[in-house]
Formats: C-alpha cells, structure tokens, sequence
C-alpha cells in the first residue's frame, strides 16, 4: 500500500479550537506511516495563538511564518476574516458567519493556489460548507466525526428522520433509535433541545443535509466500544468507519512528538504536576479537569471545593485562568479557605499535560464534564470516571460511560438557589463511591479491560487500523478512476 500511496496528498480542515484540532493532528500521525502526505490548514488565528502562547520553547523560537510540526505535515493558514484579537468564544454567531464567507473564499483560493493535487478533503462537521468547496474543485470529500458514533445516529435521526422522535419537550421522555440503549430527552445532545441557540442546530442540520455531497464518515471511536450503533449505520447511505481512539501518542506509550495540539495552552506546570503526582500513593488522588471551553460559575466551583475538601482525598484540579479564580479580588471567601486548608493534600493550575496525568499510576479517577476527547482519554488510560456533563453530546457521553460501559458513576445535577448544579455532599458521594463503594472494583476492572481493548483497536491488526487502511484503498481507487477519466 505505501508505494501505491505515495503520491496521495489529503486536505484536513479545522477550525483553531482545541477540541477540533487534536483528533485531526491524531489522524495525520496516523497516516502520515501509511505514506500518505498531509496537509492541515486552520483558520490563521490559530498562528497568533502559537506565536503567542508558551507551549514549548520551539514555538517562541520559531520563525513568525513557520510552524513546529511533525514530518510529513505541512500546516497551512488561511483567514477567517477577524483579527486575531476578536472574542471567537463569545461571539460564535459572527465568527461561523465569517468562516462561511470569508474564510470559505481563502480557503478556496489556498486549494487553488496549491502546487499540490490533492486526492481527498477531510473536514469535521461543524464546517458543513466545506463540501461544497470540495465539489467545486472536484476533490473527493470525508468528514472526520469527532464526537461518539453514538451522537451521530441521533443527530442522524434527528435531521432525517425528525417523525422517529416523540416531543422533546419532556426531559423524561424515552426515546428508542436503531443499535442505541433506550435514552430519555435529558440524555440527548443538547443542539437538538428547544433551548438551544439556534446557530449550531442550523449547523448540524446543515451538515447532514450535505452528506450526499460526502464519500466517507470516519469517526473517533472504535468499533468494540459502538458496537451496535455501528453495525445500525450499515443500513444508512453513509456506513461509518471507526478509526480512534485519536488520542495522544503517550496513552499509547509512545513519543509525542509536536506540541501543536496544544496551541493557546501552558505547559509550565507540567513537570510540577508530575512531581506532585510522583510523591502519592497508587490510584490515591481524585483528578478534576472540565476541558478548555466550559466555564464552571463560582457555586459550582464552591460547591466542589467543598466536596473535595470533606472526601479528605488528596486531589488536583485544573482551574482554568477564565474562570478567574486565580484573580484574589475574584476568589470566593469559601475557595480562599479551601485552598489554605487543602494545600498540603491538593494541588490547584491552570494546566497540566492531561494524557501524562491520567497514564500515571497515582490517579484514582477522573472528575470530567464528558467532552468526547476528554472521555476517550480515559478510556484508553483505563481510568475510572465522575461524569459532571453540561451541554452538547456531555449528556449522552455521561450516559454510555455509566450506564452502558459502567466505567463511572454520575453525579446527579438538581436546583440550587435557581441555578442548576451538582450539591457539595453528591459530589463527595459520588468521589466515595468510585474510589471506595461495594462497585468501585468492579468500576475499575471495566475500565482497565476496556484500555486493553481500546489499545487493540489501534495495533496493526486492530478494528481502526484495518478501517483506516480501507479508507486509504478508497482513496487510493478513486484516485485512480479520476486520472484514467
């Protein structure tokens, strides 16, 4: 296959966000062995933030017009049409409307600009007029789903087939898809729910309604862990090819070998935390991180200071500089009482390098808001989890981990003070029922069998492998019947 391949060229596009970019880096390196050349271009705002950030010395000692990366990698810049100062996180609406235009217009004019003949566009899904620009210039178009294939059959449903779902109005409402365990409103993705903001709902029903204009759905998952779901989208238009868990190398026992996955991050704590870690006894301490976009409000932040504070376990928790709480005028009496009483057990940062952290051998469990890349990080870590979800797929992703996969317990989310938040005593019962309940063994025994199995997905002989080498050979095929046309 390597040297059928070797003048395969593929086009991945993404949008700067953290979540986006990593399990798009994960499947370059994953074919970049395959002899399959890669190129990545991300909306330009992505330079400033690597120019800026403090990821590593190599970036502060890189040219302004160049890029770490690892071989075989180019990485590309185009404009979304905003400076680099604008507040994308604030102002989704704007920063899609202008991907749309303007960056869709730069995006096309790199493609055409190119000196390279690319044989295939990969794009995630929440860039749906990316197919369109793949048609225009006539390149072969996958989507790289980078949520649960789990989502994705709902969302499917949802946007196909909307007669096949009962009112949603009723957060109790049982809901029965094809390969799916029977789920109620409050488990689906938030996008599809009457609260949610209208933009990414247009988004996905967008995406979905672009699927004829797509050859190929791979997704980050693996087949043991949907197997159901994905054996259900044998029926649909668009079969669906496993191919993750794209994590870090390092939860393979492997090399990392570019930082670029971490643009906008720190890693100054990195060798601190592993330290700390060193220091504490096996499966001891309680590791709490809710990723790089949710925001915890200042009761649910006390509320778990108060938790972790009565579990007496030592913990480390990353808090993320927005949310202010290293800022002593923004700092709760309640949190600045906690960190003097806990710092000789816990440890408090703004970063820390998360697949080094849940590899190590001190973790007990991870407290996670149930972000997909988040969640397949403990999966292939074999580390057990307290899901705290939110708002997107957090609440289906919480569902399969307790209930279907049974690698966690969940913590229970009710009204407090008109806000909706989990109560400090059912935080504390969920850390002690995970680290020393009459099921935490048995917790622990699904997620280690689990990281086995995860990790054999990817080995050569594995479930991902073998899809993604099918893929290649479409690739591969389609090239061919394009050139002798």
């Amino acid at each position: 296959m390597a040297a059928q391949a070797e003048q395969v060229n593929i086009l991945m596009v993404t949008v700067a966000f953290h979540g986006h970019i990593n399990p798009m880096l994960s499947l370059a390196k994953c074919l970049v062995p395959k002899a399959i050349h890669i190129t990545i271009a991300i909306n330009d705002v992505a330079r400033h933030r690597m120019l800026q950030s403090k990821v590593s010395t190599s970036l502060s000692t890189t040219a302004p017009n160049t890029t770490p990366k690892p071989p075989g990698i180019d990485i590309v810049f185009y404009s979304d049409g905003l400076s680099p100062e604008f507040d994308r996180d604030n102002d989704v609406d704007l920063m899609i409307k202008s991907l749309r235009t303007v960056g869709s217009e730069n995006l096309s004019n790199m493609i055409s600009n190119s000196d390279k003949k690319f044989s295939c566009i990969i794009c995630n899904p929440f860039m749906p007029w990316v197919p369109d620009i793949a048609e225009k210039h006539g390149i072969p178009c996958a989507v790289l789903w980078i949520q649960a294939c789990t989502v994705y059959s709902i969302y499917y449903h949802f946007f196909k087939y909307p007669n096949s779902f009962p009112s949603i109005e009723n957060p109790n409402e049982s809901i029965k898809l094809p390969g799916l365990p029977v789920l109620q409103v409050k488990d689906l993705p938030s996008f599809i729910l009457p609260s949610s903001p209208e933009t990414f709902k247009k988004i996905l029903s967008e995406f979905f309604q672009k699927l004829d204009k797509v050859k190929w759905v791979l997704a980050n998952s693996f087949t043991e862990l949907e197997e159901e779901v994905v054996k259900s989208t044998n029926y649909h238009p668009h079969h669906i090819f496993p191919i993750g868990p794209l994590v870090s190398p390092f939860l393979f026992q492997k090399k990392e070998e570019t930082a670029i996955c971490n643009i906008g991050m720190r890693n100054s704590n990195e060798n601190a935390c592993i330290e700390w870690l060193d220091k504490k006894s096996p499966s001891s301490v309680i590791y709490i991180s809710f990723g790089t976009i949710t925001l915890l409000s200042q009761k649910q932040m006390d509320n778990l200071a108060i938790a972790l504070k009565n579990s007496e376990k030592p913990f480390l928790w990353v808090i993320k500089v927005k949310e202010n709480h290293f800022d002593h005028e923004n700092r709760s009496e309640l949190f600045v009482r906690f960190l003097e009483e806990t710092k000789d057990r816990g440890m408090v940062v703004t970063w820390c390098p998360q697949d080094k952290v849940l590899m190590h051998k001190a973790i007990a469990c991870f407290i996670t808001h149930c972000g997909w890349n988040s969640s397949l990080e403990a999966v292939t870590a074999g580390v057990p989890v307290i899901s705290y979800p939110g708002w997107t797929d957090q609440p289906t992703v919480a569902k399969m981990l307790v209930d279907v996969l049974k690698i966690g317990v969940k913590i229970k989310i009710e009204e407090e003070d008109g806000e909706v938040v989990a109560s400090a005593d059912e935080i504390k019962r969920c850390i002690l029922e995970i680290t020393n309940g009459k099921k935490a063994e048995e917790i622990k025994r699904n997620a280690v069998k689990l990281s086995e199995v995860a990790k054999k997905a990817m080995a050569d002989d594995g479930s991902s492998n073998k899809n993604l080498d099918l893929f290649i050979k479409k690739i591969i095929l389609n090239s061919s019947c394009f050139l002798k046309s």
